[in-house]
């Protein structure tokens, strides 16, 4: 049996005034804790995409009809709800697991020695970005599955996964200022795919509100433009995107740029070969749910990836404390004779 240790009545008053700072001067997580606990706010904020478009994929996005009750007069799904409102709530209280991930990490980052507030702020953006678009999602609820605040809320759950790897990033790096690995030029052209990927993600997001599955019903709203033309428009960026991709792959290999870069710009090309693979099947089998479901996983993946070959373009040296040298010999005191 483990010890409960007793509490006193100032010590109580402490965890309660700030419990962070409490549970930081009790515990001190090891550097493998604090990425770990950094790490499964970035799988929980990729899980949260995957499970979402499950829930427009069964056409389950109003199995809870309101929010943020399930019902006007249920806080949880019924049995007469059936599957569909199943779903939905399962997918509400898959928020709760993503929470807990982001205050781990918070926890961790708070706790570890030393203190680094830089990490310990980037777990609460996290925090109130899950905040946000859990508000979101609800009033996604609230309009009927409106394609533009469906659309808002797919883009704010990746700005989410964003900052939490950013955040993983960190926990791999030190507070020193960021040191460039590549030329100003380097750069230049990996900011340029950042860009043409992120208007990948959100001209993805246009397909969708455009396309079949509305996520509950043929008399959803959806965005009027013709599918096929959007769609085109998608595949054209995403061609754009893996041929900048290549350009910067050859670009570093030319410049002889560390392999830390390079395997990312690899990496990189490779998630997106598989995604543009997936892309064009689902396109040419009239969109069945199972891949349109895994071309989500996909995007969350290429963003990464994206994201990943931004962040391989610098490093964050981990300030090493100097190390004093000998001490001057100090004459020997004169003596009486």
């Amino acid at each position: 049996m483990v010890r409960v240790p007793k509490l006193t009545r100032a010590e109580v008053a402490q965890a309660l005034r700030n419990p962070l700072q409490y549970i930081a001067e009790r515990w001190t997580p090891s550097p493998r804790t604090v990425r770990r606990a950094a790490m499964s706010a970035v799988v929980m904020a990729v899980a949260i995409v995957v499970t979402g478009g499950a829930v427009r994929l069964t056409g389950s996005g109003l199995g809870c009809p309101t929010w943020p009750k399930c019902t006007d007069e249920s806080l949880t799904a019924t049995s007469e709800m059936g599957f569909h409102g199943a779903i939905e709530f399962g997918n509400r209280m898959l928020t709760y697991v993503l929470c807990a991930a982001v205050g781990w990490a918070i926890i961790a980052a708070r706790s570890a020695k030393p203190w680094r507030r830089s990490l310990t702020r980037l777990g609460w953006i996290q925090f109130w970005v899950v905040m946000g678009n859990a508000v979101l999602g609800g009033i996604v609820v609230l309009v009927g599955l409106n394609p533009y605040t469906v659309a808002a809320h797919f883009l704010l759950s990746t700005a989410l996964l964003t900052v939490a790897l950013v955040t993983w990033q960190r926990t791999r790096e030190g507070d020193e200022a960021p040191r460039p690995l590549v030329g100003k030029a380097v750069a230049q052209l990996t900011w340029l795919l950042v860009v043409a990927a992120g208007l990948l993600v959100a001209v993805g997001t246009v397909v969708t509100g455009a396309g079949r599955h509305a996520g509950d019903s043929s008399d959803v709203h959806r965005i009027p433009i013709d599918w096929k033309t959007i769609a085109q428009l998608h595949a054209d960026l995403a061609w754009v995107v893996v041929a900048l991709t290549v350009a910067l792959w050859f670009v570093l290999k030319a410049v002889d740029a560390p392999v830390g870069p390079l395997h990312r710009a690899r990496d990189l090309f490779l998630i997106l070969m598989a995604q543009g693979l997936v892309g064009y099947v689902q396109y040419f089998t009239d969109t069945p749910e199972i891949l349109v479901g895994l071309h989500m996983f996909g995007s969350c993946l290429v963003w990464i990836g994206v994201v990943r070959v931004l962040l391989s373009l610098r490093e964050r040296p981990v300030a090493v404390a100097p190390v004093p040298g000998p001490a001057a010999e100090r004459p020997e005191p004169a003596t009486a004779g």
